[in-house]
């Protein structure tokens, strides 16, 4: 390494500079940006900022003979071909400040006494043949996605594949870094604009290593990356990938042929993952599913134990380490070893094994870009709003073995009748129990060991084991039992399971709950209503419940059939006033007449006291009973489960065949 420092402006002469195939994108967020602003913005004027090592690769005659577009400027004006090894985040960065800057300056305005077409020429783009023909000073390979995007969306450019942009979580960083950098450029006067270009070109310093051909590049790569935004297990995953494809035992053109089916992998996995932009997908989440239908059956031969799925679940937090320093390595390749177990084929299976996988991966968490059956949608949008983890490998497998809609929708609905269950208990036994049995179930699918309709008996099975009479309203245990079910965690699932039940079964399409917009303020839980009030300081509500005790008014206001899901944010100013006000009237348009389907149902009502919380109560456990399939026994069975024995005395009410009365009545209130 030479003692050297260059800045920008020298780095960009007479130097291209390409992020190779294994090199990440950009993968710098907010966080980066505003340091790296911070950075430039307090360096002195005149002062120099040391930005790090810059590592470059000089690019082989053999490999840029294919740079069609480049060719000329290589050979012509003697442009070094480089591949940048690391620092591509920074030097990123600062590129996309440029161009930011650029379009910020008024037509003809110099910038330094230099033009902004001078500008570009220097960190941009070279042109010949009138502007035609264009070589970009700094960008990817031709087959990266952020190829077409950073000359379309960065530098604005007109390309030949014009509208034609793969978009992936990388590009989305890309134009955010624009944004961010546009948003602070506004702020800035064009003096003020002159200075930020002086000191990002001339006094932000480097020093250059240049590696040579006995460094192994794709070892140094990971080696390298530790500064900035540390290196994902997917990126680290690629590079590891395109390292063994150069050393495997292969003919060159099977090697190139392996190099390009990774290549498109994973320009298919970062599409996938950054597909739907408000909601981009975890890497690591998807990689670890994977690798537990993929890698299942080795791990239960490594471990050689009697129960290999207790164990396995310990991969969930080391799968990285099995990937990157059991499997796939270089002495998983050598002939010399005595655990050679990979080669071409194997990485080849491995590789399309991701590329089909992300694809319905993306389809579990976005059922509406899906194309398959209404009902499966939906039970995919349940099982997202219900949310588990260790579930996944098990969706992702089932549908990526049953082409049949009808046994897809339900082995999914089985499914989500065993996840409610499993969370309406709220066991930590349970919750250790279900990875193990997922885990399991997930495997033997992806290996044509159980088809769906086994699965399903195994499901029930599981389910049985637990989900019975005696545990429900005997042995519960979990935040319901001691907390109310306002403090449930999944209270809003179930509320808006019956919410949808109300429409589905009124036989209204128009939604009046939508769980997105519901769930903006998840942690904030005015949208769930107590219909008699936390706080009820009205003479209404202390007139009703004066007979009841301290601790009994906590049971009544955290049960069940005293929440009710506001779909108005007008209706919390309703919160302490009488129930007949919380109606509502035609006046103002607000109260529960306005509300969801779940407001409006307790309208019905003109009273609201314990015996109507009892009576709606019973009402809600028992649709839980027939919904989910969950025996909480008959109405008394109910009422013992629900702590509100002490209602029925105080209120007059009975409970005779099944049904909840008035002492010396025959009809159900």
């Amino acid at each position: 390494m030479k003692n050297e420092l260059y800045s920008i402006s020298k780095i960009f002469t007479e130097r291209l500079l390409r992020i190779p195939d294994y090199q990440r994108g950009y993968a710098w967020t907010e966080r980066q940006l505003k340091d790296y602003w911070i950075d430039i913005d307090q360096l002195e004027v005149g002062n120099n900022h040391y930005f790090g090592v810059l590592t470059l690769e000089t690019v082989d005659k053999k490999k840029y003979n294919k740079w069609d577009d480049d060719l000329w400027i290589i050979e012509s004006k003697s442009y070094e071909p480089n591949y940048v090894v690391d620092g591509q985040q920074r030097l990123t960065t600062t590129i996309i400040l440029i161009q930011a800057i650029i379009e910020s300056l008024d037509e003809n305005k110099k910038l330094n006494y230099t033009s902004a077409e001078d500008i570009r020429k220097k960190f941009i783009f070279e042109s010949k043949d009138n502007g035609i023909s264009r070589s970009y000073i700094f960008g990817y390979e031709v087959d990266n996605p952020s190829y077409e995007f950073l000359k379309q969306s960065i530098f604005n450019e007109i390309s030949e594949n014009q509208g034609i942009i793969q978009e992936t979580i990388y590009t989305h960083n890309l134009i955010k870094a624009k944004n961010f950098f546009q948003e602070k450029l506004k702020n800035l006067t064009f003096e003020q604009k002159e200075i930020l270009y002086k000191k990002i070109t001339q006094h932000l310093l480097f020093n250059i290593y240049s590696m040579s051909e006995d460094i192994d590049v794709h070892v140094s790569f990971e080696t390298m990356n530790n500064r900035g935004k540390p290196l994902s297990h997917l990126e680290l995953l690629k590079n590891r990938l395109i390292y063994l494809s150069t050393k495997i035992n292969a003919d060159n053109s099977e090697k190139d042929k392996l190099r390009k089916s990774i290549n498109e992998c994973w320009k298919t996995i970062y599409h996938q993952l950054g597909k739907n932009k408000d909601n981009p997908l975890d890497d690591d989440v998807f990689l670890y599913n994977h690798f537990m239908l993929f890698f299942a059956d080795e791990i239960k031969e490594k471990l050689d134990a009697d129960d290999y799925r207790w164990i396995f679940r310990g991969y969930r937090n080391d799968y990285r380490e099995y990937l990157l320093e059991d499997k796939f390595t270089i002495k998983s390749i050598s002939k010399d070893e005595k655990n050679h177990n990979l080669d071409l084929k194997n990485i080849y299976n491995y590789v399309s094994s991701l590329k089909v996988s992300v694809e319905i991966w993306f389809e579990i968490f976005n059922p509406d870009f899906s194309k398959r059956s209404d009902d499966i949608r939906s039970y995919l949008k349940k099982l997202n709003r219900i949310g588990n983890q260790s579930v996944l490998s098990l969706i992702m497998v089932s549908l990526q073995k049953e082409k049949d809609d009808a046994k897809l929708s339900k082995f999914l609905s089985h499914l989500e009748t065993l996840i409610f269950a499993i969370k309406f208990l709220d066991s930590p036994y349970e919750y250790s129990r279900q990875d193990v049995v997922f885990v399991d179930l997930a495997f033997k699918i992806s290996h044509d060991k159980v088809d769906l309709d086994k699965a399903i008996l195994e499901l029930n099975r599981f389910k049985n084991e637990f989900a019975y009479q005696k545990v429900l309203v005997n042995h519960l245990t979990g935040q319901i039992r001691y907390n109310g079910f306002y403090n449930w965690r999944h209270i809003r699932y179930f509320l808006y399971e019956y919410e949808e039940h109300l429409r589905i079964t009124s036989k209204q399409s128009r939604h009046k709950l939508y769980w997105d917009k519901w769930m903006e303020d998840a942690n904030d839980y005015t949208s769930v209503e107590h219909i008699y009030p936390q706080n009820p300081r009205h003479d209404y509500w202390k007139s009703r419940f004066n007979k009841y005790n301290d601790k009994e008014r906590t049971i009544l206001r955290h049960t069940i059939g005293n929440l009710v899901p506001v779909s108005n944010p007008k209706n919390s100013s309703l919160k302490n006033k009488p129930f007949i006000e919380k109606i509502g009237d035609d006046k103002n348009s607000i109260g529960y007449k306005y509300g969801s389907y779940s407001e409006i149902e307790l309208t019905n009502s003109t009273e609201w006291t314990a015996k109507e919380i009892l009576i709606r109560s019973v009402k809600l456990i028992k649709f839980i009973s027939k919904r989910w399939k969950l025996n909480f026994g008959n109405t008394e069975d109910i009422v013992k489960f629900l702590k509100l024995e002490f209602v029925p005395e105080k209120e007059n009410l009975v409970i005779i065949n099944d049904r909840i009365e008035e002492k010396n009545s025959k009809k159900t209130p």
